[in-house]
């Protein structure tokens, strides 16, 4: 699959566009895939197989076309990607630079031990490139899912409150200190000390992001030393335009990290529908979603939610468009969510528009 990709050019131009006064500097660019699959003869990813090979696909031809990213979500009970970390490892035995992540792990649903093996597995296939994002989830195609997987609440608590508590568990783990007595007379010889959990992939604690739908667990995920993931919904606490209520809560993020006095800087990733009209194919695709606007809905009873509008346009409409976009400058990583289901060149087309055609004059690239 390298050939057909070789010949793509990787849009890394720079540009100088800070006359506005929402325009960032140079920012690390990936997709996003939920990786829908469905038998429809108009689906170019009919099976889970299709879904997850195209997906190792992809991420060898965004690498090749110059994204920095390949980031998967992941859903359980759906004809969706689920279980990430086999995924993940395949595609991080198929490149080399690309940096290789999830949009999120619902951490109701995981065993902590059990994925710190995974996970710190998977990046040491990587050579150190998984940049894990995890969150307490969002609803199911089932209800309350994550009893199926064996886990419950504690008493007093809820399945936010639970998914929190994996999370926690999991960071600590990942620090790769000692805290299970070794048996005496184990069949192997131990270190000395403590045992940890293997294998251990040093620096990964510091790749873990935290999907936030709140200002509250975006400070949450700040005061742990998470980076933050803030997605295309979250919960409506102003009424503003979504982009300008995503920037308050980066900023929100951005000033709890600096008071819980962390010494690295942290990263901050959004994710934006983002298409540029480029052909025919795309004008019948997207070009319906011209003028789109941000839409308001509940993800449950009792939560009202702000979902971002799509951009889809000529390159130099889509441009100026995205010069207002006040949550994308705040970012340092923009995920390009992209339509799986229309195939590999199709979704590589559509990465390369924006990497060539709209990034450099942002002075993205």
């Amino acid at each position: 699959m390298h050939a057909p990709y070789s010949h793509l050019s990787s849009g890394r131009r720079l540009a100088n566009c800070s006359d506005h006064p929402y325009v960032a500097s140079m920012k690390k660019i990936g997709f996003l895939s939920f990786g829908h699959w469905t038998p429809s003869p108009q689906s170019q990813t009919r099976s889970a197989s299709d879904t997850l090979l195209q997906s190792i696909e992809l991420a060898v031809a965004a690498e090749q076309l110059g994204a920095d990213g390949a980031y998967f979500r992941v859903h359980h009970f759906a004809r969706q990607l689920a279980s990430p970390f086999p995924l993940l490892a395949a595609v991080g035995a198929r490149t080399s630079k690309i940096e290789i992540g999830t949009a999120v792990i619902d951490m109701r649903y995981e065993n902590p031990l059990y994925m710190v093996e995974d996970a710190g597995s998977a990046d040491l296939i990587a050579g150190g490139r998984l940049q894990l994002g995890i969150s307490r989830g969002s609803p199911e195609q089932v209800i309350d899912g994550w009893r199926y997987f064996g886990y419950r609440p504690a008493e007093g608590q809820n399945d936010a409150d639970m998914g929190r508590r994996h999370a926690e568990v999991f960071l600590d783990l990942l620090r790769g200190e000692g805290f299970a007595e070794p048996n005496p007379q184990s069949m192997f010889p131990n270190p000395p000390g403590l045992l940890r959990i293997e294998p251990h992939a040093a620096g990964l604690r510091e790749r873990i992001w935290w999907g936030a739908g709140s200002n509250a667990t975006a400070v949450w995920a700040a005061k742990l030393g998470m980076n933050l993931q803030s997605s295309t919904l979250k919960s409506d606490e102003t009424g503003e335009a979504f982009h300008v209520q995503q920037a308050a809560q980066i900023r929100a993020y951005r000033a709890a990290w600096k008071e819980a006095g962390h010494t690295r800087e942290p990263r901050v990733s959004v994710s934006r529908s983002i298409f540029a009209l480029m052909d025919d194919r795309d004008r019948a695709y997207f070009g319906g979603e011209r003028g789109g606007e941000d839409q308001i809905g509940f993800i449950d009873p009792r939560t009202r939610a702000i979902f971002g509008r799509s951009y889809a346009a000529e390159p130099d409409v889509l441009i100026e468009q995205l010069r207002q976009d006040e949550a994308i400058a705040e970012a340092d990583t923009l995920l390009l969510t992209i339509p799986n289901q229309l195939g590999v060149a199709y979704c590589a087309h559509a990465i390369e528009a924006i990497l060539t055609h709209v990034a450099p004059a942002l002075g993205w690239r």
